[in-house]
């Protein structure tokens, strides 16, 4: 069983996200260069981005090929990778012109010992634009299109929670090699403050544990409500992700 204490799940969780990551590629277009994946799915888009698989350091051609794809595409060269992976790139992402935009932190739990079931009402949504729609309201605006595809991604399960029957917050996981991601979870700002995301958390775990999953992952703004609220659900820090982006 992997131990989200140690540095062990990192590898996979970078293969799962990767592989996660070409998955957009249904809605435009995708590419690996070695171990970079690459996707494209319009102007604007969140997940046009790179993510490395956590394996061996990509060469310069690899790169080159990526920064290649990005230009071609009319977007900047965006590329995530674990924090496992990172020592033995720096310098070659540096002396191609890359510096680091963005850390967050990666969290894991065993999905044994599993929280209480949650005692908000929290159900699989089966209407993509359903659920679409309530994940743009809970984000705030200019989140329409990654919610959109995110509603639609295959392997997709969509969450609800409800307040006295009335929606409250959505939340998503997929499974891939037993590995549950959770991502798009929020609460509308009228619910704020009324354990939906404790809810939501609980409920994806144990799905996630029904599907057949043995190790949960979540990624985390350092500091922010959504760490507190993964450490208290049993979750400890793996890494982190780290963000590079070519400024020259």
């Amino acid at each position: 069983m992997a131990d989200p204490f140690s540095p062990d799940p990192l590898p996979r969780l970078a293969r799962v996200e990767a592989v996660g990551h070409l998955a957009y590629g249904v809605f435009g277009a995708a590419a690996r260069f070695g171990p970079l994946t690459a996707v494209h799915t319009g102007p604007g888009v969140p997940v046009n981005t790179g993510w490395h698989d956590g394996g061996d350091p990509p060469t310069e051609t690899d790169l080159a090929a990526f920064e290649g794809f990005c230009a071609g595409h009319g977007q900047p060269a965006i590329l995530h990778l674990l924090s496992h992976a990172a020592p033995p790139l720096l310098a070659l992402l540096s002396s191609r012109g890359y510096g680091l935009t963005g850390v967050l932190h990666a969290y894991t739990r065993p999905l044994t010992d599993l929280p209480t079931p949650p005692t908000l009402d929290v159900r699989e949504e089966a209407g993509a634009e359903t659920w679409a729609d309530l994940a743009s309201l809970a984000f705030g605006p200019g989140s329409g299109a990654i919610m959109g595809l995110n509603a639609r991604l295959p392997g997709t399960h969509r969450l609800v929670a409800r307040v006295d029957g009335t929606p409250a917050g959505v939340a998503a996981l997929s499974v891939r090699e037993g590995v549950a991601a959770l991502y798009s979870a929020a609460t509308l700002p009228e619910f704020r403050g009324r354990g939906v995301q404790t809810a939501l958390l609980a409920a994806r775990l144990h799905l996630a544990a029904e599907l057949g999953a043995d190790l949960a992952s979540v990624v985390v703004t350092p500091g922010s409500g959504s760490e507190r609220n993964v450490r208290r659900a049993g979750f400890g820090v793996a890494g982190a992700r780290l963000t590079f982006t070519r400024e020259r």
